[in-house]
């Protein structure tokens, strides 16, 4: 059984983690949480231990990382004798930490893919272009490394395996939306980290159709459909983690990604897009000083974090499925509500943190239990689903599933 956790990023997420490995250290034993600013990461130990969110006595220490350092990551995973190290950081160090845990012998896991900072939208699938390059060299150090094991990427590819796998005999679309239908209060936020929530629309749409990728405009396809709790609720099509494997893992023509957004969001988005101000490339001020547009804009903005304590209302993400069965047309629709006063009670984040949070915890559980210690890189869709989404049941994020035989939980 492996032991002991090293929680590398100290934002909305890596809160969540922290509550959730606490409240299961009798499994994942010690815990550290790391990241460039070690004041961030004890905040989140004086959070855990507030609530009294350790199940046993254990160690619970901050530490202070620049996780782009391969060999201080390395240092500090020796030092904690961590065995399973859960990247929750910025997605800039994404293959710094996963090379650290190759060397080290750790294994790894993460909740959204790599990127560059001076690139957006790079040739499809993004997975190829960075972590399936380690593939093989995880399979020969016999590392566990499962990727993007978040919500969405992460749960979504777990209920996508379940359909194709149970409910049907083939599957011709997988179309996975995510609603957030909860107030912040704000003027104008994002749910977390802005620099990598705008990375995702000011470029290329992908999305997988007619077993090909075809390219659209953020905000140019939309549709709308009647939800479970939150109702009616338009979305529209961005490209997303997720496609990048499921389209490569899955034997299915047609994969879209889904993301709900109000007039509001989009009105302001579209300004401060038209005005260059979500650019990643820097631009030079009158006073000779050199600044990169996106950050400048992430540095005005509210942090996610701080949108917790007010936070109301409910999310609503899930796969809607449609394929044959027996010959005859099916459509599924698998999925999870979560409400953001409910996570504030409990672990002191609002809801989008909570629903990415929870998952990676359970993802640790099982490896450290051995089920999914598979001593390999996989992404989701690659694992069993059903133990994780039993064990999601049990951790505050319970699956439902809505089909012709109505709508009830969904448990194995």
């Amino acid at each position: 059984m492996k032991k002991n956790v090293l929680i590398i990023g100290a934002g909305g997420v890596a809160q969540v983690v922290a509550h959730k490995c606490a409240q299961h250290n009798d499994v994942l034993g010690n815990i550290h949480i790391a990241s460039r600013t070690v004041e961030k990461c004890q905040q989140l130990v004086d959070s855990v231990r507030e609530k009294g969110s350790l199940k046993v006595a254990g160690e619970l220490q901050a530490h202070a990382l620049d996780a782009l350092d391969v060999e201080a990551t390395k240092a500090l995973i020796d030092k904690t004798q961590s065995q399973l190290v859960i990247n929750v950081g910025s997605s800039f160090v994404n293959m710094s930490v996963l090379q650290a845990c190759i060397e080290s012998g750790a294994a790894y896991l993460d909740t959204a893919i790599h990127e560059e900072p001076e690139k957006i939208c790079e040739t499809p699938p993004w997975y190829a272009n960075y972590e399936w390059k380690r593939r093989e060299l995880c399979e020969a150090n016999n590392i566990t490394a499962i990727l993007g094991i978040g919500f969405d990427p992460g749960v979504v590819n777990a209920y996508a395996a379940v359909a194709v796998n149970e409910y049907f005999d083939s599957v011709s679309d997988i179309d996975i939306i995510d609603i957030n239908a909860g107030s912040h209060g704000k003027y104008f936020a994002t749910n977390f980290d802005p620099e990598i929530n705008f990375r995702e629309f000011t470029g290329e749409v992908w999305s997988w159709q007619s077993s090909s990728w075809v390219s659209n405009r953020m905000f140019e396809v939309k549709r709308t459909d009647d939800l479970p709790v939150v109702g009616e609720h338009t979305s529209y099509m961005t490209g997303h983690d997720e496609l990048h494997s499921l389209s490569q893992n899955l034997n299915v023509p047609n994969i879209r990604f889904w993301m709900g957004f109000g007039e509001h969001y989009i009105n302001v988005f579209t300004v401060l897009n038209n005005l260059g101000l979500l650019s990643e490339q820097p631009v030079t001020t009158a006073e000779g000083q050199e600044v990169i547009p996106l950050k400048v804009v992430k540095a005005v903005l509210p942090d996610p974090s701080s949108l917790a304590p007010n936070y109301q209302g409910k999310t609503c993400i899930g796969d809607l499925v449609k394929g044959k069965k027996d010959g005859k047309d099916k459509e599924v629709f698998i999925y999870n509500v979560a409400d953001h006063a409910e996570a504030y009670s409990e672990v002191g984040s609002q809801g989008i943190s909570y629903t990415a949070g929870v998952p990676v915890v359970a993802a640790a559980i099982l490896i450290a239990n051995g089920e999914w210690d598979v001593q390999k890189m996989v992404n989701v869709e690659e694992l069993p689903p059903k133990p994780f989404i039993n064990l999601l049941n049990t951790m505050g994020l319970p699956s439902r599933i809505r089909d012709e035989e109505g709508d009830r939980a969904l448990s194995f």
